[in-house]
C-alpha cells in the first residue's frame, strides 16, 4: 500500500500573515509520525487570480494553466490539513477561492482544521465544513484551534501553548486512517470507470 499524503495548506496569502508560522508548527509535528507524508502548501505560490474559469470545475474541464496546475496539486494528496485565519466570521477569501477553483481533485479525501483568530477561528473552520461537504471531502472531528491572544505574543509570533500538540495529534490519529479509508473509496470508483 503507497503512503498516504497529506497537504498542509496555509489559507492566507495576506502580507503579514501569521498562518505560515501555524502551518510550519503543524509540519514540525506531522513530519515525527511515520503513517504519513506531509507537504506545506502555500497559495501564495500559486497566485491563483479570482475564479476565471469559464466552465464549472465539477466539469473538470481547466482551460488556464494556473487551474491546471492547482488541480495537479491538490489531487496528488490523499487528505489535506486546511491551516486558516477567520476574517469576518469566515475563513479567507483567498482560501474559498481555491476550493472553488477544481473539484473532482478533492472528492473522496479527508481533511482536518487548523484555525486560529480572535475567537480561535472556530466560525472559520465551522464554514469550511460546509464548503468541504459539498466538495466530498470527510472533515475528521478534532480541531485545533489557536487564539490571536493567547497563542500569539503581541498578536504576530506564534507561541502556542503545549496542549496544542496533544490535539493535533488526537486529529492526525483521526485524520490518516480516513486518508488511507478514502484512497480505497477512489480507487474503486476509478475500477467501476475503467470497466463500464
Amino acid at each position: 500500500m503507497s503512503t498516504v499524503k497529506i497537504g498542509i495548506i496555509i489559507g492566507s496569502t495576506r502580507p503579514g500573515r501569521v498562518g505560515d508560522q501555524v502551518a510550519n508548527w503543524v509540519l514540525e509535528h506531522a513530519s515525527a509520525r511515520t503513517d504519513a507524508e506531509f507537504e506545506l502548501v502555500d497559495l501564495a505560490d500559486f497566485s491563483l487570480p479570482h475564479l476565471d474559469e469559464a466552465m464549472p470545475p465539477s466539469l473538470g474541464q481547466y482551460a488556464n494553466d494556473h487551474t491546471k496546475a492547482w488541480a495537479e496539486k491538490v489531487d496528488s494528496f490523499d487528505g489535506y490539513i486546511f491551516v486558516t485565519p477567520e476574517y469576518n466570521h469566515s475563513t479567507s477569501g483567498a482560501l474559498k477561492n481555491a476550493l472553488d477553483f477544481v473539484y473532482g481533485e478533492w472528492n473522496d479525501k479527508a481533511a482536518g482544521l487548523v484555525s486560529y483568530g480572535a475567537a480561535g477561528g472556530t466560525r472559520a473552520a465551522e464554514h469550511l465544513r460546509l464548503i468541504l461537504g459539498e466538495l466530498q471531502v470527510a472533515d475528521v472531528r478534532q480541531q485545533v484551534a489557536f487564539s490571536l491572544m493567547t497563542d500569539f505574543e503581541n498578536y504576530h509570533v506564534f507561541t502556542p501553548a503545549a496542549y496544542h500538540q496533544g490535539m493535533l495529534a488526537t486529529q492526525l490519529d483521526q485524520l490518516v486512517p480516513w486518508a488511507a479509508a478514502l484512497k480505497g473509496v477512489r480507487d474503486a470508483r476509478s475500477a467501476l470507470a475503467a470497466a463500464a
